[in-house]
C-alpha cells in the first residue's frame, strides 16, 4: 500500500512521534493506522496516543439539571467553528439538552421520533430539520446521556464554553453545598485530565493484559534493561502499568488543586466526606468532548484550485 503524507501527518498528529518514525510503521503495518500506533508504542516511539480519537468537529456540548438527582449531557456538532459560536445554534443545543433531561429514551433513533418540547406538533428530528434550513449548514445531535441518582446526586460541568460537558453521579447520604461543591471540582478533574475509569477495580483483565504486552516490547527495546533477569522486567512491567493505572482511573489520579501536590481525588473525597459528616463516593461520570473520535474533512486550497482548474 502506498503511504502518502496525509497518513503520516495523521499519524503524528495521533502519536507525536517523528516523521521518519511514523512513515516506517506505516510501511511495516501495510498502512494499517490501528496497527501502526500500537507498532510505535511498543517501539517506545510514541509516548501513549496523544489523541483518544481524531477530534476535529466542531459544536457544543451542554449540559441539563432537573433538579439534584436528575442531569443530561448533549453533544450537537455544526460544520463551522462560526455556527458554533452563534446564539441560535447555542439556544438551540440548550433547548436539546432540555429535551434530553425529560427524555426516556434509550438510543438516538427513540430520542429523535420523541415530540420536541418546545412544539409538539413537530418530532424532535423534525426540529433538528428546521434549525438546518435556518442555520444554512449541516446540524448533528451526536450523542445524549440522562444521568438518574436514586442514592445520592448528580453534578455538572461545562468547561471551554462548551467544548467539554461532565455529569458526576455520587452516591451519598449528604447533599449539601460543600458536597456539590466538591463533586464539581472533581467534575472539572474529569475535564481537564481525561480519566477513562472512576477507580482500579473497574479496569478489566484484558485491556491491562494488553498494556502489559506493549510495556513488556518497549521494556525489550530499552537499552538500559539489555541482558536483566526475567523477574527485574517483569517488575519493571508491573512497576509501569501501575503508574499508567493512575493517569487513567479518577480516584488514583492526584487532585488537581491539592495543596500537597500530592493528595490523590479519593483522598480529597475522604477528606470532604469527614468534614460533612458523609458517606460519599464516585458512582461514575459521563464526559463529552466536542468532536471527539470525528475524522474532518480538511480542504486543500491548491487542490481544490487545480480541480477547478482541470473542469474547465
Amino acid at each position: 500500500m502506498a503511504i502518502t503524507a496525509a497518513m503520516v501527518k495523521e499519524l503524528r498528529e495521533m502519536t507525536g512521534a517523528g516523521m521518519m518514525d511514523c512513515k516506517k510503521a506505516l510501511s511495516e503495518t501495510d498502512g494499517n493506522m490501528d496497527a501502526a500506533v500500537e507498532y510505535l508504542r511498543k517501539n517506545g516511539q510514541a509516548k501513549a496516543e496523544k489523541k483518544a480519537g481524531r477530534i476535529a468537529a466542531e459544536g457544543l456540548c451542554r449540559v441539563a439539571l432537573k433538579d439534584d438527582k436528575t442531569a443530561a449531557v448533549v453533544e450537537v456538532n455544526s460544520e463551522t467553528d462560526f455556527v458554533a459560536k452563534n446564539e441560535e445554534f447555542q439556544a438551540y443545543v440548550e433547548a436539546v439538552a432540555e429535551q434530553a433531561v425529560e427524555s426516556d429514551a434509550k438510543d438516538m433513533d427513540a430520542f429523535l421520533a420523541e415530540k420536541w418540547h418546545l412544539d409538539a406538533s413537530k418530532t424532535v428530528k423534525d426540529a433538528l430539520v428546521d434549525k438546518v434550513a435556518v442555520i444554512g449548514e449541516n446540524l448533528t445531535i451526536r450523542r445524549f446521556e440522562k444521568v438518574v441518582a436514586n442514592d445520592g446526586c448528580v453534578v455538572s460541568y461545562v468547561h471551554g464554553g462548551g467544548r467539554i460537558g461532565v455529569l458526576v453521579e455520587a452516591v451519598t447520604d449528604v447533599v449539601n453545598d460543600a458536597i456539590k461543591e466538591a463533586l464539581v471540582n472533581v467534575a472539572m478533574q474529569i475535564a481537564a485530565l481525561y480519566p477513562k475509569y472512576v477507580a482500579t477495580s473497574e479496569v478489566s483483565e484484558e485491556y491491562k493484559a494488553h498494556e502489559k504486552e506493549i510495556l513488556m516490547e518497549q521494556i525489550k527495546n530499552d537499552p538500559k534493561m539489555a541482558g536483566k533477569p526475567d523477574k527485574v522486567i517483569e517488575g519493571a512491567v508491573n512497576g509501569r502499568l501501575n503508574k499508567e493505572l493512575k493517569e487513567v482511573c479518577l480516584l488514583e489520579q492526584v487532585y488537581v488543586k491539592a495543596e500537597d501536590g500530592k493528595q490523590s481525588v479519593a483522598q480529597y473525597l475522604a477528606q470532604v466526606a469527614k468534614e460533612n459528616g458523609a458517606n460519599l463516593s464516585v458512582k461514575r461520570f459521563v464526559r463529552f468532548e466536542t468532536g471527539e473520535g470525528i475524522e474532518k474533512k480538511e480542504e486543500n486550497f491548491a487542490e481544490e484550485v487545480a480541480k477547478q482548474m482541470a473542469g474547465n
